[in-house]
C-alpha cells in the first residue's frame, strides 16, 4: 500500500509540473491555456501561478518518498484539484485547452482518492 501511495502522489505531482513551463512566458501559457495573454499584469499573474505550480509539484513529488509528508501532500493536492474542478464547472464554457486541463485534474482527483485511501489501509495495519 505504502508504494501505491507513493506512486499515486507521483502522478499527481507530476500533472502538477506541467503547467510549470508557464513561468517561462505569455507563448508558453497562450499554448497551455488557448487564451491570448498579452495584458502584462495577466502574464505576470499567470506565471506567478505556473511557479505555484512548480512548488507544489516538487512537494507532491517529494512527498511521495517521504511518508511523513504524505498528509499534507494529498491535503494540498486535493485543495488544488477540486478547487479548480469546482471552478471550472461552476463557470463552464470551458476551450479545448482548458477542457484538457480538466481532464488531467479529474485523473488528479482519481490518483488523490486512490492514494488517500491506500494510506488509510496501510495505516490500519493492512
Amino acid at each position: 500500500m505504502r508504494h501505491l501511495v507513493s506512486a499515486m502522489l507521483a502522478v499527481v505531482g507530476l500533472i502538477h509540473l506541467l503547467p510549470a513551463v508557464g513561468a517561462l512566458g505569455a507563448a508558453r501559457l497562450e499554448a497551455l491555456y488557448g487564451i491570448p495573454v498579452a495584458e502584462p499584469n495577466l502574464a505576470i499573474l499567470l506565471r506567478h501561478r505556473a511557479v505555484l505550480f512548480g512548488v507544489l509539484g516538487v512537494f507532491l513529488l517529494v512527498a511521495a518518498v517521504r511518508p511523513a509528508w504524505q498528509p499534507a501532500a494529498l491535503a494540498a493536492g486535493f485543495v488544488s484539484v477540486l478547487s479548480f474542478l469546482a471552478l471550472a464547472w461552476s463557470v463552464g464554457g470551458t476551450n479545448a485547452q482548458l477542457a484538457r486541463v480538466v481532464t488531467a485534474d479529474v485523473v488528479a482527483l482519481a490518483c488523490l482518492v486512490v492514494g488517500a485511501v491506500a494510506r488509510l489501509v496501510a495505516a490500519r495495519g493492512g
